[in-house]
């Protein structure tokens, strides 16, 4: 009998499907109290007591995988981003980190033009109004006349892109790494540097991944390039902006608003200045939401646990098959 550590929230609620499945292949489930994530001293209360882990964006820094050998394993990370896992000390210690690359491009990318649409004809800020009793005929705009910068040209970026273009927007891009040239001349994208970016979108959306070179990508001195009337939109993660640069730019007026839905410190501590923000749109890390897609992240994240722990295993199909026969 294997033992595995299901930390995942997405995941948790829908453990009385998968618990049986993993049953059958001969795995013990384990599950701690766990809201958001696990920090490191909440993972160390179970060293040494599991193979293999589902995780959300719990902790695994090099000093709590080492405390878990030998047992581990796997951390079978659910979604995409995994830089809250040290990846390279676990390879190096023999322990697999596997995830589900381009999990959430769809649910995220559409939230990204929901912030757009949202700021851009003023809906939220009207119905604010008129369920106040304010009859207020607030000014918008069309994206058509508006100039969207993707900083990021991955796979959320490129289908942000994508989505945007049939809006008839201006379309800038930039990324550290070269770009396909066919999505670029396919889909109109100026690729350009961060700065000519920001100085000129009036739509900024931060699609990158949470790699040394994006954190604190947005600051203090990049946030005084971008133009006042402009909106930041982060659905990337909350470190690439230096929260409390883009408070102080925000309070001054320096840009029109921001659409967050990743902070710094999560959750968003309640005496954050941005929840009394006007200007601001807040979600709480949940432009990921989609059943269709969570589904299919549930699947993979099992199977990958099960590869890691070297249990033979088919396709999902086969395991899908598992829940019906239960």
């Amino acid at each position: 009998m294997k033992n595995v550590l299901v930390s995942a929230p997405y995941m948790l609620p829908f453990m009385d499907r998968f618990t049986p499945i993993l049953e059958h292949f001969g795995v013990r489930v384990i599950i701690p109290d766990v809201h958001e994530r696990l920090e490191a001293e909440e993972i160390l209360r179970y060293a040494g007591q599991f193979e293999g882990t589902i995780c959300g964006d719990d902790r695994y820094n090099a000093d709590v995988i080492r405390a878990c050998l030998p047992t581990l394993k796997v951390i079978s990370k659910w979604g995409t981003g995994i830089d809250s896992i040290d990846k390279e000390a676990a390879e190096a210690m023999g322990v697999r980190v596997m995830n589900t690359p381009n999990a959430f491009t769809v649910p995220v990318s559409e939230s990204v033009i929901g912030s757009m649409l949202n700021f851009a004809r003023r809906q939220p800020w009207m119905d604010r109004a008129m369920k106040a009793g304010v009859w207020d005929k607030i000014p918008g705009q069309t994206l058509s006349e508006s100039v969207l910068g993707v900083v990021g040209v991955g796979n959320i970026g490129k289908a942000v892109i994508r989505r945007a273009r049939p809006f008839g927007m201006k379309l800038l891009g930039n990324d550290i790494v070269d770009i396909e040239p066919d999505f670029i001349l396919e889909q109109g994208v100026e690729m350009t540097s961060l700065e000519d970016l920001l100085r000129r979108a009036d739509y900024i959306s931060l699609n990158t991944s949470l790699s040394p070179s994006a954190y604190h990508l947005i600051n203090a001195e990049t946030l005084r390039m971008v133009k006042p009337n402009a909106v930041l939109i982060n659905t990337s993660r909350g470190p690439v902006i230096h929260e409390e640069a883009l408070i102080k730019a925000l309070q001054e007026n320096r840009l029109r608003g921001a659409a967050l839905d990743v902070f710094e410190q999560e959750p968003l501590p309640k005496d954050s200045p941005l929840l009394q923000m006007d200007n601001v749109m807040l979600s709480p890390h949940n432009t990921n939401s989609s059943p269709f897609f969570w589904e299919r992240i549930h699947w993979n994240t099992l199977r990958n646990l099960l590869i890691g722990l070297e249990i033979p295993v088919g396709d999902i199909a086969s395991l899908k098959a598992l829940e019906k026969r239960a």
